[in-house]
């Protein structure tokens, strides 16, 4: 059986292609950034096994396993869009254990996951190392943000004009607080605008890539 339905799979690889077109030499980085409800992880993981299929080295990550403890993504014991935005991820360590080293090639490890938000502690580090040429496929929201931005070669912001609870970080207090974190995020960092390609995921299995201005 195939993995995808033909559009999704003939997007994808198209997607990949033109991505290893420009960066199929060296390290690069491939940001999959979206609202918390876009569906960013499965697409991200759709893209990373095209990347492979066309005989690229491949290596996946997820911003939501560099999540900060419990008590300071909820200050007051329950989750606030402000925490969300400001607190809810540890940037230092994303880029000290994954992003820099994996950007060297010398030959350095770099670790895929760091915490695991569930149990709400440190994830035992697991040391990867990756040939000169390879390419990180990293999800999640705020990915466009300051300090991140720049540290992506290519973009991809993936959005859904309807949405469903699959991809919603808990119940509907903590769906809520999402959103509107997501929407301090568009409103301060413009991630549409600073994406490579745009992605509508409106059907998870039939993606559409949108062509705007900015990209």
């Amino acid at each position: 059986m195939a993995r995808w339905a033909p559009l999704k799979r003939d997007q994808l690889e198209a997607l990949a292609s033109e991505i290893l077109h420009n960066y199929g030499r060296g390290r690069a980085m491939i940001a999959v950034d979206g609202a918390s409800d876009a569906g960013t992880r499965q697409f991200a993981d759709d893209l990373a096994e095209s990347v492979r299929t066309l005989g690229h080295p491949a290596f996946r990550a997820s911003v939501d396993d560099f999540r900060t403890p419990r008590s300071r993504r909820e200050p007051r014991g329950q989750l606030e869009a402000s925490a969300v935005y400001n607190d809810g991820y540890d940037y230092s360590l994303l880029q000290r254990v994954l992003l820099d080293p994996f950007r060297a090639t010398s030959g350095t490890g770099f670790v895929l996951a760091a915490f695991d938000a569930e149990r709400d502690a440190p994830m035992q580090s697991k040391w990867t190392t990756a040939p000169p040429d390879a390419l990180l496929v990293i999800d999640g929201p705020f990915l466009n943000r300051p300090p991140l931005a720049d540290r992506w070669n290519y973009s991809i912001w993936v959005e859904r004009e309807r949405s469903d609870d699959s991809g919603t970080p808990g119940d509907s207090a903590d769906a809520e607080a999402f959103a509107a974190a997501d929407a301090i995020y568009r409103a301060e960092a413009d991630p549409r605008g600073k994406a490579t390609a745009i992605i509508d995921n409106s059907d998870a299995e039939s993606p559409r890539r949108v062509f705007a201005d900015s990209c």
